[in-house]
């Protein structure tokens, strides 16, 4: 993949259409209610079976939040009652006793992540109870083999507690800033000053953190390109050596707390097309590398040395360089992913806790991956990750021929080729620097079962 990338507005504009993230390949609207514990416990132990076990990786969901943000569409609890937290830490350890039984003593975490919610809801101390279950059930690697990041809202921690989550074994923050405008913030609930930000990045810097991540929204209500270029100047001063820039989906039909957003303060379309051109501008400037996506990092961080010595990889995080672990999710709705199967977690804390009362996982439904989908998996993957599909890599892996079996494919593309966002040719296909915001695009070729029904998917750009 060529690392320039070009922002031709009216090629964007063509192709910005509902489509899946492919975070996973089938997506999660293909996960079905047949798929039990018992197909997750045997999933397990197929991947135990591996001629080479792969190591394991961790997603932790911790549901909790003191306020509501009004654009959030995460799976989330409102409470100030501090008990249910407590109450959740003892039911969540209960899964990672369970779910520890079921993978070899060798295997080692390598990687692990929590989400939410809000992680840093709980407080240090039971963290740090998290943090031991997990060790004790999945054996963490060596400190330098380990990538063990959490989500941090700026408004809930001190700089003492950032030095705290780094000794508990965490080595990669993610700041939720989504936008420094006063007005912005005021609109969807979500307050907290630049100077609360620029002092969390500095003690976690100065506590040793390997990598400092900051995530931004773009498409919020009453933001304008003059008010969002004065926030990425000031992330830019920051210098993180990540950036997620995330494009907003307004879907109140879907999500009750972005009812709460004024419809007369949100922003037209064809703002979001001007503030994700003003982002790539301003962060490609400034140094950072566009990975893929909404994410950018430094030319020395891991993600693009990734990119570009061809290792980089995804998982339901997003761009990673440890996506080839068996990922297992941890918490009601956690998602994870288990040698050829998907899986995900109930949805309510009272089914969640019911289940493990009962001793049981708390599986809802998933999905065990055919020969197909595997195939179709590792060109979707080739697209997301490296920008370039070669034939004869996957002919060899999957005893086919490319263009054969995927003739309907090339044909569907040969527009986004027409258009100069990819060059097709015998024996590859690459993505062009015009055609590196549309990959999402170029992957929905190759996904079998988008005919089945279009699904409520993000736009594509």
């Amino acid at each position: 993949m060529q690392d320039t990338l070009l922002f031709i507005r009216p090629l964007v504009e063509k192709y910005d259409r509902p489509g899946p993230r492919y975070t996973s390949y089938p997506t999660a609207p293909q996960f079905q209610a047949a798929f039990a514990e018992d197909d997750y416990r045997a999933a397990a132990e197929r991947s135990n079976r591996a001629a080479t076990p792969k190591p394991l990786s961790a997603y932790v969901h911790i549901p909790f939040c003191e306020s509501l943000c009004y654009y959030c569409a995460c799976n989330k609890i409102i409470t100030h009652n501090r008990e249910r937290a407590a109450e959740y830490l003892a039911w969540l350890k209960r899964e990672v006793e369970l779910q520890g039984a079921l993978f070899d003593d060798s295997r080692r975490m390598t990687q692990l992540h929590l989400g939410g919610g809000t992680p840093t809801y709980l407080s240090n101390d039971q963290l740090g109870e998290l943090m031991a279950a997990l060790d004790d059930a999945f054996h963490f690697a060596e400190p330098e083999a380990r990538e063990f990041s959490l989500e941090v809202d700026p408004r809930t921690v001190t700089p003492e507690q950032i030095h705290e989550l780094h000794a508990l074994g965490f080595n990669r923050l993610s700041f939720g800033v989504q936008d420094f405008d006063a007005r912005v913030q005021e609109a969807v609930n979500r307050i907290q000053s630049e100077a609360q930000v620029v002092e969390l990045v500095a003690a976690a810097r100065e506590a040793g953190f390997q990598s400092v991540s900051v995530d931004l929204i773009y498409g919020l209500p009453l933001q304008t390109v003059a008010s969002f270029d004065a926030t990425l100047d000031k992330i830019i001063a920051l210098r993180p050596d990540r950036i997620a820039a995330y494009s907003y989906a307004h879907l109140p039909e879907l999500f009750k707390a972005q009812r709460l957003i004024r419809p007369e303060d949100m922003p037209p379309p064809e703002r979001k097309i001007e503030l994700l051109e003003l982002t790539i501008r301003r962060l490609t400037e400034a140094g950072y590398v566009y990975i893929g996506m909404d994410h950018f990092a430094l030319p020395e961080d891991e993600l693009s040395l990734a990119k570009e010595n061809g290792t980089l990889q995804r998982n339901f995080q997003g761009y990673s360089t440890h996506a080839d672990c068996d990922l297992i999710g941890l918490g009601n709705t956690a998602i994870g992913k288990v040698g050829d199967s998907y899986s995900q977690n109930v949805k309510e804390t009272a089914q969640y806790q019911a289940r493990l009362e009962a001793g049981r996982l708390p599986v809802m439904r998933g999905y065990r991956l055919n020969a197909d989908d595997l195939l179709r998996r590792d060109v979707i993957n080739a697209l997301m990750c490296h920008g370039r599909i070669d034939f004869a890599a996957i002919e060899a892996d999957h005893d086919i021929d490319f263009r054969d079996h995927f003739a309907d494919a090339l044909a569907e593309l040969e527009e986004m080729a027409d258009d100069g966002l990819l060059a097709i040719d015998e024996g590859s296909i690459e993505v062009l620097p015009a055609g590196r915001l549309m990959m999402r695009n170029a992957a929905m070729a190759f996904d079998a079962y988008l005919s089945h029904g279009p699904g409520r998917y993000s736009r594509t750009v």
